[in-house]
């Protein structure tokens, strides 16, 4: 029998399922995707239907691998790759959610962490896990779950409860979770990358930290198994797929993202475009706390023990390719999505407008959960294309701001600054954004050929499990460049524009 040289990525993300099929060079070779339904049952609330989650990533792998060709029994490893912090409860027993998914994005936890912050408790949260108290990430959110939902804390302390973040649902299920007769093997497990987003994780020890879960009332039963994120957890079970298949890679998205475009070492950075928008920098094994807003998080490790710990400086936008979204279904301006690059590139600049798209708040640097969307430098001339052009320029601002921060956190740990960046993401195939970001990050701005480095990352950790791919050096030679943005704007003119950028920041968190 043929060895199987080809792999696997579930890549769930915020707003679709994708399934990609890669052969043992990183190329893609098909691919499937479906849309994800949002949900809004309150201002500030963002919700996903856990069983639409499982059913869209699980029929598009069976899609994915029709296209291929290719039955299951030809892939080597299968690689799950998430929208991290957004969290589920689940019933050991029947495989039954107890409430719908609460989204990355959703804020109703707002009150929680703010009584964590007046009880002084955000520096020992941050000192352990390297986070900012916010709603962001998956600690309150389950919180709030086993508050809100009748029944759940008493249920989850008697261990019939299940909680997990996207990755440990799908794996859940691929493994047998989503069948009563093998629903006893399935793996309730996650990876370290997806742990340090829940606020209950101590990144430096790599485990569930006990003073954290008593804080924030969380029966250690109810948490998954944390794994390094390559490395075989399980194998799906031959239902779901037609055959059983290790899965050996698990890593939240923007991990597996520096996974896949070969960040594998200290000063590194990679900058993914999608319905948010997220910077991460490697800073090697060597947990770096920032001074500068940002947030400290475990990468993608290959190893459990301390040699094969490896972090990284995050800086998290909201809002960056959902504005160009808000653009066609908000304000209709434009069909596709597609349609806005020309629309901007119909005018020369913006015309001085501003636009902050501080929808569900502002993220890194700044952190104002009550933060709201803005327009400013309206004039009787502006067209909806400058508004488009602003539209775009805010997704290069934040991210432009995120990587100023990063800059400062590297200058007084005496690092090296970035010298290049790393694109990946929907967002990034857009060739007028990407020059913007050049120009103002003042360094050149490097887009791979395969940009679904999300899922790339994921199936080159469930690779490396397997023995598919060699080692890093292997995933560093396939990693290939499409194209190289240079910066053109004299650092003065992007310095003048960052100015105008914060001072449009500041209008919105006016009191």
């Amino acid at each position: 029998m043929a060895r199987a040289t080809h792999l696997l990525a579930l890549d769930q993300g915020t707003s679709s399922s994708r399934s990609i099929v890669f052969d043992r060079e990183g190329r893609v070779v098909a691919s499937a995707q479906r849309e994800l339904t949002q949900h809004y049952p309150r201002p500030g609330w963002v919700e996903h239907d856990p069983m639409e989650i499982w059913a869209t990533q699980r029929d598009t792998a069976r899609e994915a691998l029709a296209r291929a060709g290719l039955a299951a029994a030809d892939v080597a490893a299968i690689g799950i790759t998430n929208q991290r912090e957004t969290t589920l409860l689940w019933d050991r027993r029947s495989g039954e959610p107890v409430h719908p998914a609460i989204v990355w994005q959703d804020r109703r936890t707002e009150p929680i962490c703010a009584a964590l912050r007046d009880g002084g408790h955000a520096e020992a949260i941050r000192a352990r896990t390297g986070l900012v108290v916010d709603p962001y990430f998956s600690g309150t959110k389950l919180q709030w779950l086993l508050d809100h939902v009748p029944g759940a804390r008493a249920r989850a302390e008697a261990g019939d409860l299940a909680f997990g973040t996207v990755d440990s649902w799908l794996l859940w299920r691929l493994t047998g979770g989503d069948d009563p007769a093998t629903r006893a093997q399935a793996a309730h497990a996650t990876d370290v990358s997806n742990a340090s987003r829940t606020m209950l994780f101590d990144v430096h020890r790599n485990d569930w930290d006990e003073d954290l879960l008593a804080l924030l009332r969380v029966p250690r039963a109810v948490l998954p198994a944390v794994h390094p994120s390559s490395g075989v957890v399980g194998h799906s079970a031959a239902a779901v797929l037609g055959a059983a298949v290790p899965v050996g890679g698990i890593a939240g998205d923007q991990q597996a993202a520096l996974f896949g475009q070969a960040c594998f070492r200290a000063g590194l950075a990679k900058n993914t475009y999608g319905t948010g928008c997220f910077l991460l920098m490697h800073t090697g094994d060597q947990f770096r706390p920032s001074a500068n807003g940002l947030v400290s998080t475990a990468a993608a490790q290959l190893d459990a023990g301390p040699a094969g710990r490896a972090y990284a400086l995050e800086g998290s936008v909201f809002i960056a390719g959902a504005v160009v979204q808000w653009l066609r279904d908000g304000l209709q301006a434009i069909r596709a999505s597609a349609d806005v690059q020309p629309l901007a590139e119909s005018v020369q600049d913006a015309g001085g407008v501003m636009l902050v798209p501080a929808f569900t708040g502002l993220g890194a640097p700044y952190w104002q959960p009550e933060a709201r969307g803005a327009i400013v430098g309206l004039t009787r001339g502006t067209t909806m294309a400058h508004i488009a052009r602003a539209a775009l320029e805010s997704i290069a601002f934040q991210s432009a701001a995120l990587l100023q921060a990063m800059g400062r956190d590297a200058e007084a740990a005496g690092a090296a600054p970035v010298s290049e960046l790393r694109v990946d993401g929907g967002a990034s195939v857009n060739d007028l954004l990407m020059q913007i970001q050049a120009d103002l990050l003042g360094v050149p701005v490097v887009r791979p050929q395969v940009v679904e480095t999300t899922a790339l990352g994921a199936a080159s950790l469930a690779g490396l499990a397997v023995g598919l791919t060699a080692g890093l050096d292997e995933l560093a030679a396939q990693w290939r460049i499409d194209r190289r943005f240079e910066p053109r704007w004299p650092r003065e003119r992007a310095a003048e524009a960052m100015a105008r950028w914060e001072h449009a920041v500041r209008q919105t968190v006016a009191r």
